[in-house]
């Protein structure tokens, strides 16, 4: 058989509300057996004698994560929550975000008992509900989680009674062999809420009167009921590899089979059990003389522990050196029932993979009648390490009808990875690579309590670099609304910037944003003003992807200019202040800092350029193509060298029209550009400027001579003019015709945007002696793209502080990613760390080098533990229910389901589908009594809290409405609002965009009613 990786795992079992937690209870032999809640007897029938496993508050839910409605939150099975919120951090766990699996082929497999929710309530038929009727479905339980997370593959509930969730197990690794799907999540799950299966396995002489199972021990009494959960997330082991997964272990054969007729429908077989395990073997391609240990089932009845350790015996007791070691872990958390087979799955990956296997609870008094020893078998009194190279475990999960399963695991392959070697030329690397750590929520409280479950398990890391754990947060942890990000070179420095951002709610404010939609980018180029000796050398130096793309464009400008421009920034040569070389060397610069850029996922949604800055703008415009760019840019820079020195640029702190006047005594100067309402630049020869200075400085006006050797953008540039007019005419008509640009192009010789123009030799020529207009150019810029987030392309930042005084939108950003000369790769970082808090989603693998793209363990997402929802049996709601008790058929029902909720509610911001809107203030409902009936109904609907409703709310991904809330909110809005009656369903679909548009349709529907 082909080999599958587990790739990922969570799970919730008594005593252990992780997986982590399973592992520490596991290997120091924890006992999780306790007293049954008292919150469940209530209504259900226990006495209170009851002991088993049980987990602690199973009314939990986050449902607001999953923009599920209260009203259907109280409604559901708590198996149904709690394996949604084990498949999100299961899947977390396995290096991939459930949003990056949405739409595909994924599988869910579940492995459940029946449901005794669904016995505890749909027997009051005066309480049914579509939702209640949903909410106890046991073939629900698999489908929710494939609805919330959106996941298109096989979705199905398996019940074989207790084999149910290793059937499961089988059935997800035959659907990934078969190509059925890519990924696969394989799970179990079990809630002790009424005492009805206890009863049978007392009356069948099999409850252990101590709640305890007692797996091969001569103390061993009979089953103790349990609770649990888990999921394990499932993948081909080629695919795991290719995708640089951690794999826990390898699942390398499955096989089920059943006992047929036995000496009865609930009595197990020896030869069935012995025959499943030899077939598991056989399709693992192993030799039963090769498994190592065997997680058996193990429940601790004497008959059952009898057959099952005969069938062991017989498969693997063949002459060997060393005995299978034999444990089960219901020994130490009771018997999960059909989630018992995935937490032994559980144990055995973990098992493989901290090559550890814990010691076998109840060991100490083995019972005489297995004949362990002859068998080939023995109880582990202690863990046992395992030896290096490949090793081999077991896991066998059996069905009271009679349905058997085995899986073969083994330790995951050791792969080789690909050295990380710095390209020819670049420096050793003398510090730690900088990475950015991402963390999102679906509130601002949610962010706070996932900032502090990071920082928590950072600081008990020992100190390193922090490269792969940020590369697996930007894979895991960066798609909810709600976002924090920080660049860390070490985990000490990370661990104390979460922890920081955590507990200071005003550093949180300035860290973390929420987001509505993805930004819109402007990249704005920079001018000849912009050059120094070394610019960008330090992320040369730093990064290998800008190292990369500098080489390429230097090589692009090498046949036209005579020599290495990369060379010429490298060295800190002062050359780069020519005219001939600075032109080339900053178009170099801003080509490779957006071919950067654009390999890190950040594309402009338009480009600006500012004189030489517009070349490159045209490029990534596709208005020129490299080579005819870099020829048009050197002979630009050759023939504006070949003019005679004495002209000069000043740079002016005031508008065009505060210039005028002196543009009007001084002829020979010229108005070289208008970057701003204060911001202008003369240009002209040396000793006029001087003059135009001292006037300038009598008038209180600021200014500064720039460091140019020319006029620039003068009549002093004209007798370069023809040259370069004739040179660019061949180098156009060389290439194919230009055509209009790709993204919206703002031309700043035009001082608008291009539209379908495509600049000429002519327009190249006019370039560069006309006035700069960037102000002009800006505006039409940002009114018609609505650019949110300005980047300037160059080695310093100019154009950033230009519009930053240029009376922008507010909430506009200034970026940069390479912010002067020392700027490094921790500067790019911060700047794609800004990118992802307004909204992008950058190509992160980019920012970091091959050996650094590892999954690491993170935290796993902390859910919000505020909302309770528990929906009291028949009985007790007949007494009269509880205080704050939700109705589960709408307000004012009879009976009540319990909707608590402590704290501070956020507004809803669900991860699994929508982005959480916040609703508008509630004066508008009570202005409006369409839209206070409209509201009003939709409160009843979801039973959601008064103020969590207003006009903004949005119906699908904040309200988590469905096709039968729409039916109810129909009807509960003629109800309040008869005039109203007559409106379809058909109708009313698109005005579900919110509360508010649907409020209008209603209203415009009565107005055309009392018209006619």
């Amino acid at each position: 058989m082909t080999p599958v990786a587990v790739v990922g795992m969570d799970c919730v079992f008594p005593g252990a509300p992780d997986a982590d937690a399973f592992w520490e209870l596991l290997m120091r032999g924890g006992d999780a057996i306790g007293a049954l809640p008292a919150a469940r007897r209530d209504g259900a029938g226990f006495d209170d004698a009851v002991h088993g496993g049980f987990l602690d508050d199973i009314a939990v839910f986050d449902n607001d994560f999953f923009s599920i409605a209260p009203r259907e939150a109280a409604a559901m099975d708590p198996q149904q929550r709690l394996l949604l919120q084990c498949a999100w951090r299961a899947l977390e766990d396995s290096g991939r975000a459930a949003a990056t699996l949405a739409g595909s082929d994924t599988g869910v497999f579940v492995g459940v008992m029946g449901s005794e929710w669904a016995q505890l309530h749909m027997g009051d038929y005066a309480r049914v509900t579509p939702q209640l009727g949903a909410g106890s479905s046991t073939g629900m339980i698999a489908n929710r989680i494939s609805y919330h997370l959106n996941l298109k593959g096989p979705s199905l509930a398996v019940d074989t009674a207790c084999s149910s969730s290793l059937v499961a197990v089988h059935l997800a690794v035959n659907s990934l062999l078969s190509g059925e799907c890519g990924t696969a999540l394989a799970a179990g799950v079990n809630l002790v809420l009424t005492p009805a299966l206890g009863l049978v396995y007392r009356q069948m002489g099999l409850a252990a009167p101590d709640g305890r199972c007692k797996p091969f021990s001569a103390d061993a009494d009979g089953i103790g009921r349990s609770d649990g959960a888990g999921v394990v997330v499932l993948r081909r082991l080629e695919d795991a590899i290719a995708d640089g997964q951690r794999i826990y272990a390898v699942i390398r054969g499955t096989a089920v089979n059943q006992d047929g007729r036995s000496n009865g429908v609930t009595a197990p077989s020896r030869w069935s059990q012995r025959e499943v395990v030899a077939a598991a073997c056989r399709r693992a391609g192993i030799a039963p003389e090769e498994v190592r240990f065997v997680e058996a089932h193990g429940t601790g009845t004497v008959l059952g522990d009898i057959i099952e350790c005969a069938a062991l015996g017989e498969v693997h007791g063949v002459p060997r050196e060393q005995p299978v070691g034999l444990g089960s872990v219901k020994g130490n958390i009771g018997h999960t029932e059909g989630a018992s087979g995935i937490a032994g799955l559980i144990k055995t990956a973990l098992a493989l993979h901290h090559r550890i296997v814990p010691a076998s609870r109840f060991a100490a008094r083995e019972n005489p009648q297995l004949r362990l020893a002859e068998r080939g078998l023995r109880l582990l009194g202690a863990p046992v390490r395992l030896p290096a190279g490949e090793v081999v475990g077991g896991v066998s999960s059996f069905g009271m009808g009679g349905t058997n399963a085995h899986a073969v695991l083994a330790t995951a392959p050791r792969t080789a990875r690909t050295a990380v070697r710095p390209l020819s030329g670049a420096p050793a690397r003398t510090q730690a690579p900088v990475g950015v750590f991402t963390v999102s929520g679906d509130t601002p409280e949610a962010l706070r309590r996932n900032l502090a479950a990071q920082a928590e398990l950072l600081a008990r890391r020992p100190r390193g670099d922090a490269a792969a754990l940020c590369w697996t947060s930007n894979r895991v942890k960066a798609g909810l609304p709600y976002r924090a990000a920080f660049t860390a070179r070490d985990t000490a420095s990370l661990a104390a910037a979460l922890r920081g951002a955590a507990e200071d709610e005003r550093l949180r404010a300035g860290i973390a944003e929420r987001v509505r939609h993805a930004p819109v980018v402007a990249f704005l180029y920079t001018g000849q003003g912009a050059r120094e000796p070394g610019m960008t050398a330090a992320l040369y130096e730093q990064s290998p992807l800008y190292r990369r793309h500098l080489d390429a464009a230097d090589e692009a400008l090498r046949p036209y200019t005579g020599g290495s421009v990369r060379e010429l920034v490298l060295a800190e040569d002062p050359a780069v202040h020519t005219a001939r070389r600075s032109q080339p060397a900053l178009f170099a610069v801003a080509h490779a800092l957006t071919a950067t850029l654009a390999d890190l996922g950040v594309v402009p949604d338009a480009v600006l350029g500012h004189s030489i800055g517009e070349y490159p703008a045209a490029v990534a415009a596709g208005l020129l193509d490299l080579d005819a760019a870099a020829r048009l840019v050197a002979s630009r820079a050759r023939h504006m060298d070949g003019l005679p020195a004495g002209g000069g640029m000043l740079s002016v702190r005031a508008g065009q029209d505060a210039v005028a006047g002196l543009l009007a005594v001084e002829p020979e100067l010229a108005l070289a550009a208008v970057n701003g309402p204060a911001d202008t630049v003369l240009s002209g020869p040396r000793d006029a400027l001087a003059r135009a200075s001292g006037v300038l400085r009598v008038r209180g006006i600021d200014s500064r001579e720039l460091r140019v050797g020319h006029a620039f953008h003068s009549p002093l540039i004209a007798p370069a003019l023809p040259g370069f007019r004739a040179d660019a005419e061949e180098i156009l008509g060389q290439t194919p015709a230009s055509a209009p640009a790709r993204i919206p192009f703002a031309s700043t010789l035009r001082g608008r945007m291009l539209g379908e123009e495509a600049p000429d030799a002519a327009y190249w020529a006019e370039q560069a002696a006309a006035p700069v207009r960037f102000a002009d150019a800006l505006g039409a810029l940002v009114a018609e793209t609505g650019a949110t987030c300005l980047v300037e392309i160059g080695p310093l930042p100019q154009l950033v502080q230009l519009a930053g005084r240029a009376g922008l939108p507010s909430g506009t950003r200034l970026l940069h990613p390479a912010p002067g000369r020392g700027a490094g790769a921790g500067e790019l970082a911060q700047m794609l760390a800004d990118l992802y808090r307004a909204g992008a989603e950058p190509a992160w693998d980019e920012l970091y080098e091959p050996g650094h793209r590892r999954a690491e363990r993170l935290a796993p997402y902390a859910f919000s533990t505020e909302h309770r929802f528990w929906q009291q049996p028949a009985a007790r709601a007949a007494a009269g229910g509880a205080d704050g008790a939700v109705a589960a058929g709408g307000a004012g029902a009879a009976g009540g389901a319990l909707a608590e909720r402590t704290g501070r509610r956020e507004p809803a911001a669900p991860a699994a589908g929508g982005s959480g809107a916040v609703p508008a203030p509630a004066a508008d409902a009570e202005r409006d009594p369409v839209l206070a009936a409209v509201v009003e109904a939709v409160v009843q609907v979801g039973e959601y809290p008064r103020e969590r409703v207003d006009a903004g709310a949005r119906f699908y991904e904040d309200l988590g409405f469905d096709s039968v809330m729409i039916m109810q909110l129909k009807d509960r809005i003629e109800t309040r609002l008869p005039q109203a009656a007559g409106i379809t369903v058909q109708q009313l679909l698109p005005a579900l965009r919110s509360v508010g548009t649907l409020a209008e349709f209603v209203q415009e529907w009565i107005t055309v009613g009392a018209a006619l």
